[in-house]
């Protein structure tokens, strides 16, 4: 897991791409959603800025709650319900390595698009988490931005402790996902599509498991040992 941790903070610096287009890339993203009738990032935001206080917390959640939450999570399966915990554990291995995958190729956030009315609000308030621009040269490690394992882990989180819980309080991890969704929305960090993706290789990851899973029990299924019937036994006896 910290491994994985580790790789994702590294990725942008080892893309297999040139990140000369990533800002192409996102422009097209934002393109694409406009064409499919997605609601425009950028006017969320502008609903949100004017209020400081929002969007300081916005900026905090999306740097911290991400792997606080899953973390915390995963300790409390481990702890409370360790017979669940091969399959949270996983399902994030699987997950946020098929993200990084797909990371390899760099693809700019909405907040580098300033023309398309996207703001950094993260080096605006002083709350970034990334070295911004060197000498005018894009950072790589900010070019990680399709898909969003922000997202992808809120989602994960939220429906591992809905499944492995039986409180009826295990429905308030649902606020997990909305909020972070909002927060990658409003701080320009994710488009919608960033996210739908990164939900599409989860959901991947679940059907991978499940067949796994279903294969596992076939085969043991057919290893198990068939009692002896009544005769097979008398013919025992005899031999």
């Amino acid at each position: 897991m910290l491994a994985l941790f580790a790789l994702w903070q590294l990725v942008g610096h080892l893309s297999v791409m040139s990140t000369d287009h990533a800002l192409d890339r996102a422009s097209w993203i934002h393109h694409t959603e406009q064409v499919i009738g997605l609601p425009d990032e950028a006017s969320w935001q502008k609903a949100v800025t004017p209020y400081p206080v929002l969007v300081r917390l916005a900026n905090y959640y999306y740097a911290a709650m991400h792997f606080a939450v899953m973390l915390g999570v995963l300790l409390w399966v481990f702890v409370r319900h360790r017979e669940r915990y091969a399959w949270v554990r996983n399902t994030v291995v699987i997950t946020t390595a098929v993200c990084l995958l797909v990371q390899f190729i760099p693809v700019a956030p909405p907040r580098m698009l300033p023309e398309s009315g996207f703001v950094d609000v993260a080096a605006q308030y002083g709350q970034s988490v990334y070295g911004g621009a060197v000498g005018g040269v894009l950072v790589a490690d900010q070019l990680s931005a399709m898909p969003s394992v922000h997202v992808a882990w809120c989602v994960l989180a939220a429906v591992a402790v809905i499944r492995v819980s039986r409180s009826s309080l295990r429905w308030v991890m649902v606020l997990h996902p909305v909020l972070t969704v909002a927060v990658v929305v409003v701080t320009a960090n994710h488009f919608w599509l960033d996210g739908i993706v990164a939900v599409a290789i989860l959901l991947l990851a679940y059907a991978v498991l499940a067949v796994a899973a279903r294969r596992r029990g076939r085969a043991s299924a057919g290893t198990e040992v068939r009692p002896l019937s009544a005769a097979e036994e008398r013919l025992e006896q005899v031999g």
